[in-house]
């Protein structure tokens, strides 16, 4: 039996603003990531992916799809403990191996830590989804702080950066930049 699922409009969402670090479980409407009405086709049969940002919303979707489709997933989150295990529970659910990293983005050290804990887990790395953001929207950009500023560029450029570099080297099939 097919269940349906529920897509709200975007005209029928009102805008919301949750304080940092948000949960998944605050958010209204909840993100689908339990992908219900996905049909795996095997795509990423013994495949290793680490994404970034995946304790919640579409990286919890990503690693779910991807684990559905046969890959094992290292997951990297910055704060959420709980949604991060809550996604660890999702993919290994689906019969595979999800392995828990801890790391703030916007430091190289802790990306290339993550990179060499996937590496050292699974024997080798193939995919690489930078998903990690920071977004807290202001009125005005006189309301925007030096801090928040800073915090924004670091983790949705540089963090992207340090992922890059530090995953580059294991990644397996990939085509050269």
């Amino acid at each position: 039996m097919e269940t349906t699922e529920f897509r709200p409009k975007a005209a029928d969402i009102p805008g919301q603003q949750l304080p940092y670090p948000a949960r998944q479980s605050d958010m209204n409407p909840a993100p689908d990531s339990n992908l219900s009405n996905y049909k795996p086709a095997g795509k990423l049969t013994d495949k290793v992916a680490i994404i970034t940002g995946a304790d919640s919303g579409i990286g919890r979707a990503v690693a779910i799809a991807f684990a559905m489709e046969g890959a094992d997933v290292a997951i990297v989150y910055n704060e959420n403990t709980n949604d991060a295990m809550t996604t660890k529970d999702m993919v290994e659910a689906k019969g595979r191996s999800c392995l828990v990293i801890q790391a703030d983005v916007r430091s190289s050290a802790a990306c290339l830590d993550a990179v060499k804990q996937t590496v050292d887990r699974y024997g080798k790395l193939n995919i690489l989804i930078n998903n990690a953001a920071f977004q807290m929207a202001q009125e005005s950009i006189e309301d925007l702080s030096e801090e928040q500023f800073r915090r924004t560029f670091e983790t949705n450029i540089f963090g992207y950066f340090f992922m890059v570099k530090a995953a580059l080297p294991h990644l397996q099939g990939a085509m050269p930049l």
